[in-house]
């Protein structure tokens, strides 16, 4: 019996190991789109919507030999699109306080508006922050969005070549807010708008973009 309740408290010590294994595994999260039928949507991505009721883009799982990770990529295929229109799909079951995300986009066309962003701390299809990448106006930028409506936090003019993929990344811990491009430091800076939400991918008006390797550490689960 001594040896048995020896054993059996061996075997309960063991399980907060298990357990914080699992929830480290758990916390770090890769969507490389290669799994999800053509023309769908991944599991719990959901669209936004734009102010009249209609979806925030035409966002599906195409083949494309230019994918970074082979056979697919996420793409958003509207070629057509107001000046204010944000195309926006966000992801129901990743919610996280303070991350680390990054994604690899190409931009394939647009005449209005081009290249793509990440989106976090998302509280719903209007209110979120967002870093995006443009190519028609060589520059990187960083904002927060409430109802709608973009305030630019930075702005960093960069070289962005249509030719290739390349790579938005943010880490987001409490206040602070870093935006790397291709592995460079592009901003540093502190904002409180929003503490914890979604995270989701970003395109504005006529932009088609195709996205690849999105990939989520969370550093800070969100309190609820």
């Amino acid at each position: 019996m001594i040896l048995l309740l020896f054993l059996m408290a061996g075997l309960f010590v063991q399980v907060p190991a298990w357990a914080a294994s699992a929830q480290k595994e758990s916390s770090v999260r890769t969507w490389q789109f290669d799994d999800v039928p053509v023309n769908q949507l991944p599991s719990h991505f959901m669209l936004g919507t734009f102010f009249d009721g209609r979806p925030a883009g035409d966002w599906k799982v195409v083949k494309s030999p230019q994918a970074v990770s082979p056979p697919n990529v996420l793409a958003q295929l509207r070629e057509k699109g107001a000046e204010h229109n944000y195309n926006v799909v966000l992801i129901e079951d990743a919610p996280a306080a303070d991350l680390d995300l990054s994604v690899s986009f190409l931009p394939i066309s647009g005449k209005a508006d081009m290249g793509g962003g990440l989106i976090w701390r998302a509280q719903d299809d209007r209110n979120y922050y967002l870093a995006r990448a443009n190519p028609l106006e060589q520059n990187i930028r960083v904002y927060h969005v409430v109802n709608g409506v973009r305030k630019m936090l930075k702005n960093h003019d960069e070289i962005i070549d249509v030719r290739k993929w390349h790579r938005l990344r943010v880490i987001n811990q409490g206040c602070r807010i870093q935006v790397f491009y291709d592995d460079k430091t592009i901003f540093d800076l502190c904002d409180q708008t929003f503490k914890e939400g979604h995270i989701g991918l970003w395109t504005k008006s006529d932009a088609v973009t195709y996205f690849d390797d999105l990939h989520l550490q969370i550093l800070k689960e969100p309190s609820n």
